[in-house]
Parts: structure tokens; sequence; C-alpha cells
């Protein structure tokens, strides 16, 4: 990308963020989740996530992505994942007894906000091609590479196919269900 792209760029990450947030928030929002509908992905706003991913933006994929392609890592993802508790990557740590990074089992409100999530960036990224399949089959294809805790990969595979097969209407009653418990 070049400097003189910049300035388009900014408006068109905005665009991209803000759409994706609201998005994020009406599922939070259906889901009874309204202080996370709320705050969710304010991160994207800090400086360190902000300019590189303007720099990076390309329209169809996360620009920490493109970040990763670049440098071999991200630095606007490292600092998101950080921050926010609804990605599970968060949710790692140091396992004193087996001497290895481990996931953690991540409380049952930032899995719904995590589901809430991948279903609004499945329908930012994927536009006119999304389904309500879409998110599971994106899940699914990463399986093998996620450091993330076996209650929680199992959790929310069972809400992403719940998705698949039952629609919004339906799985975000049992998400309501499930966090009044």
């Amino acid at each position: 990308m070049t400097d003189k792209n910049l300035p388009k760029n900014v408006m068109k990450h905005l665009k991209t963020v803000a759409r994706h947030r609201r998005l994020v928030m009406e599922n939070c929002f259906k889901a009874g989740l309204y202080w996370q509908g709320l705050t969710h992905d304010l991160s994207k706003f800090s400086p360190t996530e902000f300019w590189i991913s303007c720099m990076m933006y390309q329209g169809d994929r996360s620009p920490n992505e493109a970040e990763r392609e670049k440098k071999g890592y991200s630095t606007a993802w490292m600092h998101h994942k950080g921050r926010n508790k609804h990605h599970f990557e968060y949710w790692t740590d140091y396992n004193p007894k087996t001497k290895r990074m481990e996931g953690v089992k991540m409380p049952l409100i930032y899995v719904a906000e995590m589901f809430c999530d991948r279903v609004a960036a499945s329908k930012v990224y994927m536009g006119e091609k999304y389904t309500d399949a879409s998110p599971l089959e994106y899940f699914r294809r990463g399986t093998a590479v996620r450091l993330i805790h076996p209650d929680t990969a199992k959790l929310l595979e069972m809400l992403l196919t719940m998705l698949a097969e039952n629609g919004e209407e339906y799985t975000f009653a049992y998400i309501r269900h499930i966090l009044q418990r």
C-alpha cells in the first residue's frame, strides 16, 4: 500500500469496523449481552490497532492476515487479543504441571460474545455469500491449529452447529436461556 491510499483506507476501515461492531452489538443484544454489545472491540480504535489496520486494509479479510504475511506476525492482533476477553487466545496460560501453554476454559459470557463476533465477522467478510453455516465452516477449518480449551471449543462448535441447523432466532434464544442459569 502506498501513502496516497491511506486516507481512502482509513474511511474504508472505519466503515468495516463500524459495520462489524453494529452487527456484533445486534447479536449481543439478541443474546442478552448488552454491556458486551456496547463495548465490543473498542481496542480497534487504539493507535496500535487502528493505524496498522488502515495500512493493511483489503476489505475482504482481516488486515491482521496481511500484516502477518508481511511481517510474520501481527502487532495489531497481539494487542487486540490481549485486551478482548471474547477471544479464546486471551484465555491461554502456562500450566506448571505440563510446562506448556494451554487454553483455559472461558467463562460462558465470553463464549457467547465470541459466537456473536464470529457470526458478525463472517457476515462482514463474506457479504452475500454468507449462510448460517459459514461461521461453523470457518471454525472447522482451523480446528487443528487452535490453542483452545476443549470445553470452550466444544461449546462454541455446538453453538455454531445450532446456528447452521436451526438459525439465529433459535440459537440466540438458547444462548439467552443458558446465560440465565
